[in-house]
């Protein structure tokens, strides 16, 4: 039982350091500069999904030790917050974003962050962190824990870490980018650095959010033995 969770433990550790590691800017130019960018991201992406799936199987492995007992809110608290977490991922894989490879230059085009980049400049990495965090309470055990807040503490420290990585290597591009968005969710539109209106709002993106927590209420309770919608 406790080689189970070590296990767990070292599979986290390894998916969410490599991470860490490998996109650190010392050692990611380093790197590239002997194998070239695509190989780098080749084995980077190897190695990334090895360690999930030895994070995924030490996971369904796992004894069950009960850090607290399920209650009725904490049973609703997925299905409410995934489909914003679904949103923010779709507007984040589908729509222009300098955050993501291969788009740095579009920090410099004319509006550099449309849409839903003006809530949060990481869309995805947020959608990713309220999955992980609205599935802790609601699973209450050590193996959830490990498995959750390694991925929510991958989502938000590799967001910062990101933003500062470019900082120094897209110095004026990223800065005039960052002017009119920001890390956590609103602060640029609170602080009126950023406006945000439906007009700019992509709804093709909110029906393919929609389908895609349509698929997972079908499909977790096979996937995972735990229906959707709590009794």
């Amino acid at each position: 039982m406790t080689e189970t969770m070590g296990e767990l433990i070292l599979a986290t550790a390894l998916f969410v350091g490599s991470h860490f590691l490998l996109s650190s800017t010392a050692i990611r130019r380093t790197i590239t500069a002997r194998t070239g960018l695509w190989p780098f991201l080749g084995a980077y992406s190897v190695i990334a999904v090895a360690s999930l799936i030895w994070m995924i199987w030490a996971y369904v492995n796992a004894p069950y030790i009960e850090l607290w007992p399920q209650t009725r809110w904490t049973r609703w608290l997925p299905s409410l917050v995934m489909p914003l977490a679904l949103i923010l991922v779709a507007h984040g894989y589908t729509a222009p974003n300098p955050t993501m490879v291969g788009q740095q230059t579009r920090a410099s085009a004319p509006d550099p962050a449309p849409g839903i980049l003006k809530i949060t400049r990481h869309p995805i990495m947020w959608g990713i962190a309220l999955w992980a965090l609205s599935h802790i309470p609601v699973n209450g055990d050590v193996a959830a824990l490990i498995l959750f807040g390694g991925m929510a503490l991958l989502a938000l420290g590799g967001a910062a870490h990101l933003d500062h990585r470019r900082r120094e290597t897209q110095p004026v591009g990223w800065q005039r980018f960052a002017d009119v968005t920001s890390y956590t969710p609103f602060v640029a539109i609170i602080g009126g650095r950023a406006r945000f209106s439906l007009a700019d709002y992509d709804w093709t993106r909110l029906l393919l959010a929609l389908v895609a927590f349509g698929v997972l209420l079908f499909l977790h309770g096979w996937l995972t033995g735990v229906p959707v919608w709590p009794g």
